[in-house]
């Protein structure tokens, strides 16, 4: 197993003073095929404005890639080196892709690379360690750690070219389509 994350949440007691509701390892981890990219949800919420409300952990499994409708997700994606990563991928049927949520993994991008996708969403994209190339259908750029990107509803793959993972935090919000 990779790296564990620790995740924090905050609330409030019977009285309205703020506490700490929960700290511990985030417990919703989903390996996505066998590429190895590990998904860790940390939060969700499914309206805006989000309801801060009530004790329960919000994220619902099992694994889906977008939000639900009107609302955000919070995650730390581990992308492994794409020597590891795209022969899965590629070994990878129309049903799996289906069921991991990427059933538009394979569509536009050229043939640049095989994990070209879009979802109706607004990504607030964060670099924590590594690098990672983020490629759109016209052109190319690399991100290093401490790095940021906006991903508004476009047709975007991820290309981990070095030897290590990377790890990106990413807040998605439904969003309009284009």
């Amino acid at each position: 197993m990779s790296q564990p994350f620790r995740r924090v949440v905050t609330g409030r007691d019977d009285q309205g003073k703020s506490i700490f509701l929960i700290d511990d390892r985030a417990p919703h981890v989903f390996t996505r095929g066998a590429a190895g990219v590990v998904v860790r949800d940390l939060w969700e919420t499914d309206a805006c404005p989000a309801d801060n409300g009530g004790h329960d952990d919000a994220v619902k499994g099992p694994f889906h890639l977008a939000p639900p409708s009107g609302g955000s997700i919070f995650r730390v994606i581990e992308y492994p080196p794409d020597a590891q990563r795209l022969p899965a991928i590629a070994a990878q049927s129309s049903a799996d892709m289906t069921a991991s949520g990427m059933a538009a993994a394979r569509q536009g991008g050229g043939g640049r690379h095989p994990g070209f996708h879009k979802t109706d969403t607004i990504d607030y994209v964060i670099v924590l360690s590594g690098e990672i190339w983020a490629l759109m259908d016209e052109g190319e750029t690399l991100l290093r750690a401490g790095d940021t990107l906006v991903q508004r509803g476009t047709n975007h793959a991820w290309s981990n070219r070095s030897n290590a993972s990377a790890f990106l935090a990413f807040v998605l919000i439904d969003a309009l389509p284009v």
